[in-house]
């Protein structure tokens, strides 16, 4: 749709035809360009064991789905979010990013930004009770989620004791794996930054470079978690990480034999990715 109302002393065209756009011309100079849309990062967090991963998917319930069906209903437009990444099919997240955006900057109406908490209240009303948004706040129009994101943190828990309150948000094992020379293999982990061997097949990533900051087991009570940090992850990568460091945790391999795995670049020489249920995303910083 096009509109156009002109005037002795100026002229005003409204066009629909991508977002709302304004233009008051005068002698044929154009003194006031206005774009309407206005960006916002969200802060969420969600259980992903109902979910086949954030990313939408053809045929599959995924976080994004939901999140992006929310939105579009309290704010009353078609809503697309972007994501900070994206997690596999049952893996959860305590910390997750994604920004999206409105025709018009809520400045106004029930979903002011000084009343934020209104519109976070109203979307945890209607979203299910396995995700939840902590925060919603304005960010200037080429803030991205994804790209600007520096650095993220996953944790993988594992626990030996069977206990019901565990199952689905941690893996139990039998045995106790010898933590100290899993420790030693992730330390070679971080020296290397090419990990095409823990990478998922036929991704469309276009490098397999990451910079690991953090690769650590630490135990915790009964239980043993692994931290690791890093400027991205490839898919699947932290799972097949921590399948291969449980080979070396069940001396089925040294620690310097995880050398040459990530030199191969080849997935078949790694180990096998541990279950989805103990992964959590638990940090981005941008």
């Amino acid at each position: 749709m096009n509109l156009e109302i002109r005037g002795s002393k100026f002229d005003v065209r409204y066009s629909s035809l991508s977002f709302l756009t304004f233009i008051i011309t005068t002698s044929n100079h154009y003194l006031c360009p206005v774009t309407a849309k206005q960006r916002y990062f969200i802060e969420l967090s969600y259980d992903g064991t109902n979910y086949h991963g954030w990313q939408i998917q053809p045929n599959a319930v995924t976080v994004q789905e939901v999140l992006n069906k929310s939105l579009s209903v309290i704010l009353r437009e078609p809503i697309e979010t972007v994501g900070c990444g994206r997690t596999d099919t049952g893996v959860h997240a305590t910390e997750f990013f994604a920004h999206f955006d409105v025709e018009e900057s809520m400045d106004h109406g029930p979903w002011t930004m000084d009343k934020a908490e209104n519109l976070i209240r109203s979307l945890n009303g209607i979203l299910p009770r396995d995700i939840a948004v902590k925060k919603i706040f304005a960010v200037t129009e080429n803030a991205h989620a994804r790209f600007d994101a520096t650095r993220r943190s996953y944790e993988y828990h594992i626990h030996f004791n069977k206990d019901p309150f565990k199952n689905g948000y941690s893996w139990e094992l039998r045995d106790r794996p010898d933590i100290e020379l899993m420790n030693e293999a992730a330390a070679i982990i971080m020296e290397h930054t090419d990990f095409s061997c823990f990478s998922k097949s036929n991704t469309q990533v276009k490098t397999n470079i990451c910079k690991i900051s953090r690769a650590e087991w630490v135990i915790k009570d009964d239980a043993l978690v692994f931290h690791i940090s890093a400027d991205r992850f490839l898919r699947n990568m932290v799972r097949a990480i921590v399948g291969t460091l449980m080979m070396v945790g069940k001396h089925e391999i040294k620690p310097e034999d995880v050398r040459a795995i990530i030199e191969s670049k080849n997935r078949s020489k790694a180990g096998t990715s541990v279950p989805a249920c103990g992964l959590y995303l638990t940090e981005v910083k941008y």
